[in-house]
This record gives structure tokens, C-alpha cells and sequence, in this order.
């Protein structure tokens, strides 16, 4: 069979009676053209069964579609999930990604942002908290973070104080005797932080008696088990035959923490209540479904990608009018109960 020939940008002017640099106007920069022009080259490429070539209009234009995302870990379900539901907004948005795990490492995230500058990404999504902001701000593109330092750059987070005071108000309420919240050391300056802030304006508050274990978890089960097995001992130690009520600063590791109980005692022993924190997958798949602080994870993947999406297109503009400020956007989280409170 005769191969069909691919219809070009003069195929579509002679079709419509434009110029070819009319058309190469709607597609590179579609605001310079009426409305009414638009929709006519628009139901042109549909009658013609007009194939776009991608690589032909990155050259011309330098506008690739992609979008680099770093992020810490795939170890921690917030993060895969998180990842999963910003892969998604392609269909709406239609945007690539280009993703890079960083590990923590501030040197070789330096190195992954090269990369992703060297293959022309229009704007970058940022999980991982080893860059500073400043340092991403100077890199001069659009850039959007999660639940990370921000001061600037735009970002997109959970209340994380909110989800504080709902985890702790729910083991209140089981009247636990010694409340306890684990998480890893954080900065006042990382949203997490809030987590933190939460949980002690409740206690003292109530004038309740607490305790804050900051620990490094790790990113991988081995460490988590390792460094919360040391903290079941603790507490095992410190509070024998009391009711203990365990905030923790994330559904991966509460799980971890469920599992080391199990293995321990066969069971979810009376004296034990967890809280996690994300509402990722792991928490209803778990042996035992853990009560965690939900964060809207397909709100706030959505959100940070619509955000990057309008600073990207502000810079096609023929004028563009950047942001005078960083824009932060809270999410507000919700608590779920489930069987490692509801007992």
C-alpha cells in the first residue's frame, strides 16, 4: 500500500487560506490569534486528520510538555501514591513527566535538576526537601513543592497543625494514661512541623502526659524496623501497663510499628492505640486497618500541577506578568477511624 502522506503546516494554509505563518502562529503561540481564526485552523486539523510531529515542534519552539518531579522515596506510600495521582493529570492537563528519585541527597538532586534542564522541561515539581528554596528559586523556572520548606517557591500543602489536633483529639477521646508521637527530627520550617505543633497545643492544653520521640525512621523497612523495634522497647520499658496513645508521622511507618506488635504479642495488644498519618493504600491494606489524618492526595497532586500549569502559561504570553509572590496553597485533611483505635 501507498503510504500516506503526513499533512504539513502548507497543507493545512491552502486548506484554510491562511498563511503558513498563521499557522505556525496557532501553534506556537495561539493567543496572538482571534478566536474565531482558532476554531477554523481547529476544525481544519480534524478534517485533514492532522498528525502533530511532536519532535518538529520542539524544535521550533522549544516547548517540550515535560515536567520534571524529584522526590525523596518510593519506600514511603505517600510518595508513590502522591506520584501516581500527578502521572494522572496528563489526561488533563497534558503534560509529561520526567521523574528522579533523590534519596536525600542534595548533590545528586543538584545533578537530576541539570539533567531535567538539559532536556528543556518547562516547570518542576519538588517533593524531596534537601534543596533549599532559595536555591530552586534561582533556578528560574516554574516550580511548585509539596509538603517542603517554601519560603520561595509556590507550594501546595496538608494543614498539617489541623491534622495534629485531629489525631490527638481522637486518642484523647479512648482516655489513653501517656500519649506519644514519633516522627523523624523536623525543622519548624517544614510543613510536617505542624504535625508536631498539634500534638503538643493538645496536651498541654489538657494538661496530659506526653511524649515526643524524634527518631530517625529511615526510607527503607529494614531501618524502620530496626529504629522502631528500639521504640516499642522504650515505651515498653517507660509506660508497662498503660494505656498508650501513638500518634506517628506517617501510614508506612505506623505500619511498620502495627507489624512489630503483631510479631511481638499476636495481636494489637488492649493498651495500644496508633494514629497514622496520609490515608495512603497501606492503611486500609494492612493486617489491621489503621485510624490515620487524611490528606486529600489527589487534591493536592491536581492542585500543584494546575499551579505549575498557570505559571508555565503566564511565560508564553507575549507579555507575561509574573507572580509577585510565592502562592501557598493548605489543604485541609480529614480523620479516618478504623480498627486501631475502634477496638
Amino acid at each position: 500500500m501507498k503510504q500516506k502522506k503526513n499533512v504539513t503546516f502548507n497543507d493545512i494554509a491552502k486548506y484554510t487560506g491562511f498563511s503558513k505563518t498563521t499557522i505556525s502562529r496557532y501553534f506556537n503561540n495561539p493567543d496572538s490569534l482571534t478566536l474565531e481564526n482558532q476554531e477554523i485552523i481547529s476544525k481544519a486539523l480534524v478534517d485533514l486528520n492532522y498528525k502533530e510531529n511532536k519532535v518538529a515542534r520542539i524544535l521550533a519552539n522549544g516547548k517540550t510538555e515535560f515536567i520534571g518531579v524529584i522526590i525523596p522515596n518510593l519506600h514511603n506510600h505517600y510518595y508513590s501514591e502522591m506520584l501516581n495521582q500527578i502521572l494522572q493529570t496528563y489526561e488533563e492537563f497534558g503534560y509529561k513527566f520526567l521523574v528522579f528519585i533523590g534519596n536525600e541527597h542534595a548533590d545528586t538532586e543538584r545533578q537530576y535538576i541539570q539533567e531535567l534542564l538539559a532536556y528543556k522541561i518547562e516547570g518542576l515539581i519538588i517533593l524531596s526537601f534537601a534543596i533549599p528554596s532559595k536555591e530552586l528559586s534561582d533556578l528560574h523556572i516554574p516550580i511548585v513543592t509539596i509538603e517542603r520548606e517554601d519560603q520561595y517557591v509556590s507550594s501546595v500543602n496538608t494543614d498539617n497543625y489541623m491534622g495534629g489536633v485531629q489525631a490527638t483529639s481522637l486518642l484523647v477521646s479512648h482516655h489513653c494514661d501517656v500519649f506519644i508521637h514519633i516522627n523523624t527530627p523536623t525543622a519548624p520550617e517544614i510543613p510536617a512541623y505542624g504535625r508536631i505543633k498539634g500534638f503538643l497545643d493538645i496536651c498541654r492544653e489538657k494538661n496530659l502526659n506526653h511524649q515526643i520521640i524524634c527518631k530517625d525512621l529511615g526510607s527503607t523497612y529494614e531501618f524502620m524496623r530496626k529504629n522502631l523495634n528500639e521504640v516499642v522497647d522504650e515505651l515498653e520499658k517507660t509506660y508497662p501497663n498503660q494505656r498508650k496513645g501513638i500518634f506517628i508521622s506517617s501510614d508506612t511507618h505506623a505500619n511498620v510499628l502495627l507489624n512489630l506488635l503483631i510479631q511481638r504479642y499476636g495481636c494489637l495488644p488492649d493498651d495500644y492505640y496508633i494514629v497514622g498519618f496520609d490515608d495512603s493504600p497501606i492503611s486500609t491494606e494492612a493486617v489491621i486497618p489503621i485510624s490515620t489524618i487524611g490528606q486529600h492526595i489527589d487534591q493536592i497532586a491536581h492542585e500543584a500541577v494546575k499551579l505549575l500549569v498557570e505559571q508555565m502559561n503566564e511565560r508564553k504570553k507575549r507579555k507575561p506578568v509574573p507572580l509577585e509572590k510565592p502562592v501557598h496553597k493548605v489543604i485541609t485533611p480529614y480523620l479516618i477511624r478504623r480498627e486501631t483505635t475502634e477496638k
